[in-house]
């Protein structure tokens, strides 16, 4: 059986990491039986979770267990799509993961009351004095990605403009459909759903992620994700017990628009 290794729930989510959240919905996709079990970082073949092992084979990165999956199980995440739909599928999981995903990541690691409420949990089990050196070690080990990657290089509105850019984008591609590309979910669903539920974690005051909940086509969706793919998992934000019920009205002129050009 395949092993997913993760970090586990937190801030109101199935795992810390949406690049576990996106693993674990492709393996959900796949309809493939697995198993998740806690991973350590140090172990990982990569120094980095998800991975996963399958009958002995380690793979690490959500994108190489993506191909995986489909090269050793001939499945095809994407099946029915154009070639110019699956470039816009990958282009969106791109801005989520190369764009969106630092923006957040500087909103949790790099503001005080958003770390305090979240990533400085992690922290717990470091013994007392040691403590507040070691946040300040790994915040600024956060602070020196962000500026490798670029966008750590702007002033904190301009970050902010461009991560609300890219949800008004990825909304826009969304549209009134089921799912990003259609009347079914392909393989960058996975990392849309992972992604937004992520961005939306209630534990984190942003404006990106007022950004995304102001928009009632990207509710609907993670309404649709959660009840489709995570129906007995409790947590906060889009995994909150009422979320779907709050927008089922939302959800269901969502869907009646949608449906309206086949009738």
């Amino acid at each position: 059986m395949i092993t997913l290794f993760t970090f586990g729930p937190a801030f109101g989510l199935p795992d810390a990491s949406p690049f576990v959240i996106k693993a674990e919905m492709l393996l959900k996709l796949s309809g493939l039986p697995y198993q998740t079990k806690r991973g350590n970082v140090r172990r990982a073949p990569k120094g980095k979770l998800p991975y996963l092992d399958d009958m002995g084979r380690q793979v690490a990165d959500s994108t190489l267990i993506r191909w995986h999956i489909e090269k050793t199980y001939h499945i095809d995440f994407d099946e029915g799509l154009s070639p110019a739909e699956r470039g816009a599928a990958w282009a969106v999981e791109k801005l989520l993961e190369d764009n969106l995903y630092w923006a957040v990541a500087r909103v949790r690691w790099l503001e005080g009351d958003n770390f305090e409420r979240g990533p400085a949990q992690f922290f717990n089990v470091v013994p007392g004095p040691l403590r507040g050196m070691v946040k300040a070690l790994v915040k600024r080990r956060v602070r020196q990605m962000l500026w490798a990657q670029g966008l750590g290089r702007h002033r904190v509105d301009d970050m902010t403009a461009m991560a609300v850019q890219g949800v008004q984008a990825i909304v826009d591609i969304l549209g009134d459909k089921p799912y990003l590309m259609g009347d079914r979910p392909c393989g960058a669903d996975a990392t849309l759903f992972a992604f937004a539920a992520s961005l939306q974690s209630p534990v984190f005051e942003t404006p990106i992620r007022a950004a995304a909940e102001s928009h009632a086509s990207l509710q609907a969706y993670l309404a649709r994700m959660k009840a489709r793919f995570y129906p007995d998992f409790v947590g906060g934000g889009v995994f909150a017990p009422d979320f779907a019920a709050d927008l089922a009205p939302v959800a269901a002129q969502a869907g009646a628009r949608a449906a309206a050009p086949l009738a």
